[in-house]
């Protein structure tokens, strides 16, 4: 079960990915019917703890209060003395300077015992160079990618995701997708209607479609068409239905092919996986929420057959509806 949540201070940490980590584990939303966690900032050095931004924050817990966390976090940080430098040798030098070993034992004995380690953008590089992403798929903000994948060739790196979690190890991107790589967690291991109620609170998506890459080629379009937004609403109202590609070009009012293209180009991913995915999303709120058969749960969100929604819950989730229930249901598991 998530419980106790420590969150690792760094010197050079990045305020705003320090916070998101805070923002989601840190707060009682118990009064919403959401998860209270036992939260820790702990750091190598008690004491003061200089921030980006001019930034001083001072930690009162050395790493001890983390030994039995049910998960640690890792934040972006730069331990660079110049700020400003760009240069690979200076992006190389600016992360190196930020190791600790007391940090790197941390983490590697977090992983071995089987509790979670979350890194949030660069802080990636902590968890690559404690070696407990070695043989592992992991991300990390697009401008450092490469950097990461030169210097751990051991890592995967994918560059084209918001998030990965290989076994007990998630690695999120740049900035905001720390919330994703947060929230994703939440879910896991509290279920949806958990990570739902601390998304509504933040005023964010419980889950996003898509990756990187629709932030890098365009992160501020001169012009959005919002027809997309209309027809994922309508999709979203509408998931019991056959919803082929032709009959939601038709009501986009554009061609089969202009509207795949420009659906991908617009959202991150393709009509059918974002259909699939909210389809999942709302079998997994009805799993969680109501004691329908099974059978009924595929026909109210589109799968038509209990078979055909066991075979997208174990592709995308590696696990069955059933099983799903049995883990988060809030009817006991019936």
């Amino acid at each position: 079960m998530l419980k106790k949540i420590a969150v690792v201070a760094l010197p050079g940490m990045a305020p705003f990915e320090f916070g998101v980590v805070c923002e989601v584990f840190g707060i009682d939303r118990s009064d919403m019917g959401g998860p209270v966690f036992d939260f820790h900032v702990v750091t190598a050095e008690p004491g003061p703890v200089k921030m980006t931004h001019g930034l001083t924050l001072t930690v009162t817990e050395g790493l001890d209060a983390a030994q039995d966390a049910d998960l640690i976090a890792i934040p972006a940080y730069t331990a660079s003395t110049d700020p400003g430098a760009t240069s690979t040798s200076d992006i190389e030098r600016r992360f190196r300077a930020g190791f600790d070993e007391r940090v790197l034992t941390l983490i590697r004995d977090t992983a071995a015992r089987g509790a979670w380690v979350l890194s949030v953008c660069s802080g990636a590089f902590q968890l690559a160079e404690a070696g407990v992403l070695d043989g592992r798929r992991a991300t990390t903000h697009w401008m450092y990618a490469d950097k990461l994948a030169g210097l751990y060739p051991r890592v995967d790196v994918d560059a084209d995701v918001l998030f990965v979690e290989d076994d007990n190890i998630v690695t999120g991107a740049g900035t905001a997708a720390g919330i994703d790589a947060c929230l994703h967690v939440v879910r896991k291991e509290l279920g949806a209607a958990a990570a739902n109620v601390i998304a509504r609170r933040m005023v964010v998506p419980p889950q996003r479609d898509g990756g990187q890459s629709q932030f890098i080629a365009a992160p501020i379009p001169e012009r959005r068409d919002d027809s997309f937004a209309d027809v994922t609403a309508w999709m979203l109202e509408n998931l019991d239905a056959d919803l082929d590609i032709d009959t939601l070009a038709r009501r986009a009012l554009m061609s089969t092919r202009t509207f795949a293209r420009r659906f991908r180009a617009e959202v991150g991913t393709t009509p059918a996986a974002w259909l699939n995915r909210q389809r999942i999303l709302r079998a997994q709120d009805l799993l969680e929420q109501s004691d329908l058969p099974l059978e009924h749960v595929a026909q109210r969100t589109g799968f038509g057959s209990a078979a055909v929604m066991r075979h997208h819950f174990g592709r995308v989730l590696g696990t069955s509806p059933q099983a799903y229930r049995r883990t988060f249901s809030a009817t006991g598991g019936r």
